[in-house]
């Protein structure tokens, strides 16, 4: 079903060495945790999934970056660097060395500080109309913008959306930060501290690509790459309205992250992409420009069920150009036979990803590129908690009014926490960054209760506002190994308790954070040269990067984080020579 090659072909592509990949396909299926991929396998034994595993090279403890979240997840990924080289702490967070994007600026000036948001675009965009009642949305079309969203008619016939090109003309770099030194804004690629695979591959002479959620992901081109060291990227914004393929909004009203169905919809762009990437064409299928030397996706569609306490899962074809979705279901886990297993919105969101990632296999092996083409399956992030007996949602608004009130009795007029991002971790920046204000923060959090509601929306009280370890200052510096003057890193960094997310009671889990179902993610290598083998000892994704490196021919040394962080290629997946 999935065309793998046999095992005698196996044996022969294994006798010749892993350089000669001349393509790798990186895979991210966003949420997926080791044990699910363990669950999904032994449930599914002739699946996808379970072909790649049991042929290729499986990490069975693997870990993302931390923090976390789709960024730095993303990064570590694209670099093989964690924060304390790539300077990549989170998708929205804030920074001691730029100013405020719109701020006054003088080249040369000591930087204010300001927020530093490379996540879903930052562009005024007006609510758009509702396609049937004309009632306003709080999130745009696929063509709002067009050049970010899609092309015009794309809210209307979503298939154009493969019509979208991405390039630096993007963005509205005004929402950017501004480097205090130029007092030019910040593009997303330039914030990096470390080059990419994609300048490294695109240097060689090599073609690259990528496609990701968010637009602004074009990120990972790198610093100094005027963001053209990707040169196919395809990034359909997941945050703008869902259509169903008729151009007619989803009954539910929203955009592609919140109903499930529309996430598979969704996904299947990107892999519309990927398999005409394979096919030799650029991402829209129009132009011959060759397979690149790496490409690849991220998968939504796991991570959205994982996280909707009831969705609809499928979408319904009348056969005349009529749809409709499939009655809602529990999304995340449940006990089954007093095992934690997925439930039924994210069994079938892992039989679509297991689906998809079939189709490309066996479009490799349609134009004989099996042999020549190395697959790398992984995940930005987990997702946590996975028992939802464990959740506990916990609003931190309240918390951070409560610290800022507190803190302004004393010091009248100031706001002390002026930013931080709070999904299933504690950020906090500080406008007085000294070690007493950290301190006085950390204090605070860790001598205070916090109130949340359970996975049935019960009160709850929860000790040390919901964490197990707080950070401060230049403890936090510590924890990420930068100088306490680095200026990028949260003031004040915390671990939750296990289930604890800062949110609104309107989801079952979240990512960001360093509990296990974050960060143990699968990690499957699968091509010609790799010999299968189960193994145990702990990897982190961030040596996925320079892996990619070597497995093309090229020298992994070439990654900044490699030589700042010691990033070693994994264990076996490479010519003996990078290993």
């Amino acid at each position: 079903m999935y065309a793998f090659t046999d095992r005698h072909e196996r044996q022969a592509a294994q006798a010749t060495s892993a350089s000669d990949s001349k393509h790798v396909l990186l895979i991210s299926i966003d949420g997926m945790h080791q044990s699910d991929l363990d669950w999904y396998v032994a449930t599914h034994p002739k699946s996808a999934l379970a072909e790649l595993t049991r042929s290729g090279l499986e990490y069975t403890e693997a870990s993302t970056s931390n923090p976390s979240d789709s960024d730095p997840g993303g990064t570590a990924l694209m670099t093989g660097g964690n924060p304390k080289s790539t300077g990549v702490y989170y998708d929205v967070e804030y920074s001691h060395k730029v100013d405020e994007p719109g701020a006054s600026c003088t080249p040369g000036h000591a930087a204010t500080g300001g927020n530093v948001v490379y996540d879903s675009p930052d562009d005024a965009l007006p609510g758009v109309p509702d396609l049937s009642t004309g009632a306003a949305h709080a999130f745009p079309s696929f063509d709002e913008n067009g050049s970010i969203y899609g092309p015009d008619g794309a809210d209307r016939n979503p298939a154009l959306i493969m019509n979208l090109k991405n390039d630096a003309s993007s963005f509205n770099r005004t929402t950017f930060p501004i480097d205090p030194a130029t007092c030019k804004n910040i593009m997303p690629w330039d914030y990096l501290g470390d080059n990419s695979i994609f300048q490294v591959i695109h240097a060689a002479g090599l073609r690259t690509s990528w496609s990701d959620k968010h637009a602004v992901y074009m990120s990972f081109n790198g610093p100094g790459s005027q963001g053209k060291s990707i040169d196919d990227y395809f990034g359909p914004e997941i945050d703008s309205q869902a259509v169903m393929p008729n151009g007619k909004p989803y009954p539910q009203d929203d955009d592609w992250a919140h109903i499930a169905a529309a996430t598979k919809q969704y996904d299947g762009y990107k892999v519309q992409a990927m398999l005409n990437e394979i096919d030799g064409l650029d991402h829209s299928g129009k132009d011959h420009v060759g397979t690149p030397a790496i490409f690849g996706m991220n998968f939504q569609t796991v991570s959205v069920a994982q996280k909707i306490p009831s969705t609809s899962a499928d979408l319904i074809s009348d056969g005349h150009g009529g749809y409709t979705t499939s009655a809602p279901q529990p999304g995340g886990y449940q006990r089954l036979n007093s095992q934690l297993v997925p439930g039924p919105v994210l069994s079938s969101a892992l039989d679509s990803v297991n689906a998809e990632l079939g189709r490309m296999v066996a479009e490799l092996a349609k134009k004989h590129l099996s042999d020549s083409t190395t697959i790398i399956v992984t995940a930005k992030h987990g997702q946590s908690p996975q028992d939802p007996s464990k959740l506990v949602t916990v609003q931190d608004g309240p918390i951070v009014d409560a610290i800022n009130a507190e803190w302004a009795k004393t010091h009248p007029g100031k706001t002390l926490i002026v930013a931080g991002t709070n999904d299933d971790l504690w950020q906090s920046y500080l406008s007085d960054n000294s070690q007493a204000a950290d301190n006085f923060v950390k204090s605070y959090l860790w001598n205070h209760t916090a109130q949340g509601l359970d996975v049935n929306k019960k009160p709850v009280t929860v000790q040390h506002s919901g964490l197990t370890h707080i950070w401060a200052g230049a403890q936090a510096a510590h924890f990420f190994g930068v100088p306490v003057n680095n200026g990028h890193y949260p003031d004040v960094f915390g671990k939750v308790q296990e289930g604890i997310v800062y949110a609104k009671p309107s989801k079952l889990a979240e990512h960001g954070g360093m509990n296990t179902g974050d960060s143990h993610v699968l990690l499957i290598v699968y091509g010609a040269g790799i010999r299968p083998q189960v193994v145990r000892a702990p990897v982190e994704t961030t040596q996925v990067a320079p892996t990619i490196l070597a497995l093309l021919g090229l020298d992994p040394n070439k990654l900044r984080a490699v030589q700042v962080e010691g990033t070693r290629v994994l264990p076996g997946a490479a010519p003996r020579k990078h290993r």
